[in-house]
């Protein structure tokens, strides 16, 4: 085995919640009288912290950012959590790699108890040691202090046999952060050219590809 453990973001990797995120967005944004009619233009939230993207891409305070967060959770809590499906090959991976005794961890900027939500809608969790994500007041968003959070609770403290794997620049970034090794996936929103610009060490188009990573075969 080339890594023991294995940290896995979830949205854009684990589950595409492309739907449950832009129409959480979207309501969101209507608040304030912004309309977006290509929801394309919203896929640029999944992945970061919430409140930083409403700050960066519609230049809200950070009082209106953190007032955008709650009225996305009153679209997102009651049906865009659910928004989403589990990726082609995701538990086939996850159960390969814990049926070879690699701890799996789930490092994840969206709220902790969202993602355990979604983990347990889509029969998830059984396969994860610890499901590390971001407090509901809006700290520990960022992803080197998911990851460090998660190594923490996950009783992981060998770096060099870990990889994080993830589909955006934020992934590959707080992994390096922590001498974390990092695996992109093509699948999700980051896309080629973002990945390796981050400097992931690996990138697969496929989430079957990561056994063979993990596995070193």
């Amino acid at each position: 085995m080339r890594y023991e453990t294995v940290l896995f973001d979830l949205d854009g990797t684990l589950t595409d919640p492309g739907v449950g995120i832009t129409n959480s967005v979207a309501y969101a944004l209507e608040k304030y009288g912004i309309k977006e009619g290509d929801r394309r233009a919203l896929y640029k939230f999944i992945g970061p912290p919430l409140h930083e993207s409403f700050e960066l891409f519609y230049g809200f305070s950070k009082e209106m950012s953190m007032e955008a967060v709650a009225f996305y959770r009153e679209y997102y809590s009651g049906r865009g959590i659910f928004e989403c499906v589990v990726y082609e090959g995701v538990k086939e991976l996850l159960s390969r790699l814990k049926d070879a005794g690699t701890t799996l961890l789930v490092a994840t900027s969206k709220p902790e108890m969202f993602a355990r939500m979604v983990l347990g809608h889509f029969g998830l969790m059984e396969y994860f040691d610890y499901v590390a994500g971001a407090n509901m007041d809006g700290t520990r968003t960022k992803k080197d202090e998911v990851i460090r959070y998660a190594m923490t609770e996950g009783n992981v403290w060998e770096v060099s046999a870990a990889l994080m794997v993830g589909d955006r620049e934020y992934d590959v970034l707080g992994a390096k952060r922590h001498g974390i090794a990092s695996a992109g996936v093509l699948y999700g929103y980051g896309g080629f050219e973002e990945l390796t610009r981050a400097g992931a060490d690996y990138v697969v188009e496929e989430a079957g590809e990561i056994a063979g990573i993990v596995l070193g075969y």
